[in-house]
């Protein structure tokens, strides 16, 4: 007979734990929560103190009685899902299934999946913490009534299918906000010039900087000619060389936020794929002799705190493999990235750093590995040396006119050896080498280039900056951003076109209808502040059941109001030119998911749909005679196809062009890259550059 029964939330993490525990354990998995509030009502007794009305998950009675037959053959449970607020619900929810006394030392928590974390955690059990379990509660209680509470409303006065969520509503506000931030964007007109120079043979440039003295901005074409004329037939003469040192310190080593952030752009992973692979790297994977093991920390957490006998470990490891200068003098301690982040995780790291990636690599699948390797390397270099680079600034004179010309070299590489964090611009660190110049010389002029630019909108929102920008905020947390990704663009609120988010029509309408009658639920700081209220729940400072009473004392007044005053929208559908081919009455537009598409103005006795249809102006490369066009995939995804589908079946998720390889005259398709977009043979091995608009904004 087995001393004791474990409950985890997956089988893998069962499977890893087990082989961990021995015979004496029986591991099991709950698949998840096993209790939450029923679909098909609020679930909560809003007038007796917010008190939820849990049920058995549907699907979840067969895994309980399994629980329930595992438990009577043991002496003793213990309950060891995930170190955080939802993982703390869930083995209090299992708890009071399994009928289990919640005030004894059942609980078990680890911050990584390795032999001796797991063997550690088992002689220390505490109780189940109420005030995560609290804090778990009032969230899903405060989505629950704002959903619940808002959806029928907009059902009942909008459009029948419609539904409201609180973070989620944010997010898709910040999403609207930027896009009509661009739609009002107004370009103004600058100029530059650059000058091509050389010393001794040596070519560099420098770019136009002072008019007598004066950082001056040239704004249009006339003051440009006045500059040129100037320094026509001026010597360019360096005046002034400045260097400098610069000390260019590692990033911390991951939170979720980053991890996301540096996933979407190195690897081009979604944030939900990200927390996926992030999780089966948590939960173990099988090293053969090694046997399975779990290879990174806990991927749900805000905290860049690194525990010492990992840091000891690393500077071990980076002396060893690069060098005492590599190491610096005492380990590297990053501060909290705000002033809520739960320091009682650590930040995401290797649980050994001795596993380097490539050793492991035949193990783990082709994202595992690379995810793995990206967090690898930034914890590496988390703990390594500073990088020092020489800087070059070198002001030319030419006339009554300065130009200046900047360049960089790398002295020491120092963490840089190992990892630089990306950008959103897709620029990183690069030597800018420029000739040898002292002050005096005259260089060759070669060639004055002006060039006329325009200013650029804000851009649209990647996944990446979305989630930088949601925890700047402090929207949301760890657990939250790719859950509330997903939310947006299943709802049909959000679209993404070319990796970028777009409000859709509905989005537009659900947003409009929340500002006016719900403007809290949409203001950032009302909404971050209840994050602080949920983390001061979480700490035992704050009453969970007075937190959501404070909020719907208001919330219950709007509700009201909007029942009276919110009218009636009637969406009428908008005729096309097309008629319907199975009944020819005309068809008109409809607003779904992702967007319009086209629907039977018969319905319901005609139900014939089709998508709209955009020609990107390429011939079918497969038949010759069909045209390429735009479609969505169902789940929103856009992607290319042959209008004569399904007579001619191609396809691609890349984006055709209509100029065929000049080296072998095959298809080619556009890839995009943090380089910009380039133009790539479908079957040979040409690629070039393609010519985008400047972008000069920041975001």
């Amino acid at each position: 007979m087995a001393d004791a029964l474990v409950i985890v939330e997956s089988p893998s993490k069962a499977k890893t734990i087990g082989k961990y525990l021995g015979s004496k354990f029986i591991v099991k998995a709950s698949m998840g929560h096993v209790r939450d509030l029923p679909k098909s009502q609020i679930g909560v007794e809003v007038e007796n103190d917010f008190n939820p009305k849990y049920i058995t998950i549907r699907g979840k009675g067969s895994v309980l009685k399994e629980l329930k037959d595992a438990r009577k053959k043991v002496k003793k449970v213990y309950l060891a899902a995930d170190p955080d607020r939802e993982g703390e619900a869930i083995a209090w929810h299992l708890a009071h299934a399994l009928e289990l006394d919640d005030t004894a030392d059942c609980r078990v928590v680890f911050n990584e999946i390795t032999k001796q974390a797991v063997k550690d955690a088992f002689k220390t059990p505490r109780k189940i913490n109420m005030d995560l379990v609290n804090a778990q509660q009032a969230r899903r209680i405060l989505d629950r009534l704002v959903g619940y509470k808002i959806s029928p409303l907009l059902w009942k006065k909008v459009k029948k299918g419609l539904s409201a969520g609180r973070v989620q509503s944010v997010a898709v506000k910040i999403i609207l906000d930027r896009e009509n931030e661009i739609d009002e964007f107004e370009p103004e007109e600058y100029w530059s010039i650059t000058a091509k120079l050389s010393a001794d043979g040596n070519p560099f440039e420098a770019k136009f900087h002072k008019l007598n003295g004066t950082k001056t901005e040239l704004g249009s074409e006339a003051e440009v000619q006045a500059i040129l004329k100037q320094i026509e037939g001026a010597d360019f003469t360096i005046k002034e060389v400045k260097e400098k040192e610069r000390t260019r310190n590692p990033s911390a080593p991951f939170t979720t936020s980053s991890l996301q952030q540096e996933a979407a752009r190195k690897l081009n992973f979604r944030a939900s794929k990200t927390m996926s692979v992030a999780q089966q790297l948590y939960e173990g994977v099988d090293l053969g002799k090694e046997g399975t093991v779990g290879l990174i920390t806990y991927m749900r957490t805000d905290s860049t705190r690194i525990a010492s006998s990992a840091q000891e470990e690393a500077k071990e490891y980076i002396v060893g493999k690069y060098g005492e200068t590599f190491a610096p003098e005492s380990p590297r301690n990053y501060s909290k990235k705000a002033s809520n982040a739960q320091d009682a995780h650590e930040a995401i790291r290797p649980t050994s750093i001795l596993r380097d990636p490539d050793s492991i690599k035949s193990f783990m699948s082709r994202d595992q590995f690379r995810l793995y390797k990206l967090i690898w390397e930034r914890f590496v270099a988390s703990q390594m040396s500073s990088a020092i680079l020489d800087t070059l600034s070198v002001d030319i004179a030419a006339g009554d006119t300065i130009f200046r010309a900047a360049g960089s070299k790398v002295r020491f590489q120092g963490f840089m050896k190992v990892y630089v964090e990306g950008n959103d611009d897709g620029t990183t660190e690069e030597d800018r080498l420029l000739p040898p110049l002292k002050s005096g010389d005259v260089l060759e002029k070669q060639e004055i280039e002006p060039k006329q630019h325009f200013t650029q909108p804000p851009p649209r929102y990647t996944e990446a900056r979305l989630v930088k920008t949601l925890e700047e905020l402090g929207i949301g947390r760890p657990s939250t951003y790719a859950p509330t990704l997903e939310t947006i663009q299943k709802r049909g609120y959000v679209a993404i076109e070319e990796k970028k988010f777009m409000p859709t029509e509905l989005g537009e309408l659900v947003i409009e209808q929340m500002e006016e009658f719900f403007p809290e639920i949409l203001n950032v700081e009302f909404t971050a502040n209840m994050e602080g209220d949920l983390d001061h729940v979480e700490e035992g400072s704050e009453d969970w059941v007075k937190v959501l009473a404070e909020f719907y004392e208001s919330f219950e007044k709007r509700l009201e109001f909007a029942e009276e005053e919110m009218k009636e929208i009637e969406i009428e559908d908008e005729v096309s030119d097309e008629i319907c081919e199975k009944c020819g009455k005309p068809l008109v537009y409809k607003l779904g998911r992702f967007g319009k598409f086209l629907a039977c103005s018969g319905f319901p006795d005609c139900r014939n749909t089709k998508p709209i249809i955009k020609d990107i102006g390429v011939t079918c490369p497969k038949c010759k005679e069909g045209h390429v066009v735009e479609r969505r995939s169902k789940k929103g995804r856009i992607f290319y196809g042959c209008d004569k589908y399904p007579e001619c079946d191609f396809v691609s998720w890349d984006k055709p062009s209509a100029k065929p390889c000049p080296s072998c005259g095959s298809l080619m398709i556009e890839k995009r890259n943090k380089k910009g977009t380039r133009l790539q043979c479908t079957s040979c091995d040409h690629q070039e550059p393609v010519e985008e608009p400047e972008d000069e904004s920041t975001d």
